[in-house]
């Protein structure tokens, strides 16, 4: 599924959650706190950003989506992180930066 095709699925389902909600595209924008432009947008699949995307869902009751969305994020420490690839770049090879060859070069 392309990314386009995804946004329109998005906005369909945002589209039936508001018309089950008995609300029209200007009731659910002002109670979001979006522009019209903005819902009729996400609603289309085109070009709605994650912040508009957000406060619809909070308008909607819907925060919900959010956790069908995928498992929470592990907690993790960024030095442990950086640990680890010290760690992992000891025993592999180092990297060398590619190259260009010089103009004058045969």
């Amino acid at each position: 599924m392309h990314s386009e095709e995804i946004q329109r699925a998005l906005g369909a389902r945002i589209r039936a959650v508001r018309v089950e909600a008995q609300l029209t595209q200007a009731e659910l924008a002002e109670r979001a706190n979006v522009s019209v432009g903005a819902l009729k947008h996400l609603e289309a699949g085109s070009g709605a950003t994650t912040s508009t995307l957000a406060k619809v869902l909070r308008a909607l009751g819907e925060v919900g989506w959010i956790e069908k969305l995928g498992p929470r994020p592990r907690p993790f420490n960024p030095l442990e992180v950086l640990e680890a690839r010290r760690r992992g770049d000891k025993e592999a090879s180092p990297r060398q930066r590619a190259r260009r060859p010089s103009q004058g070069a045969p």
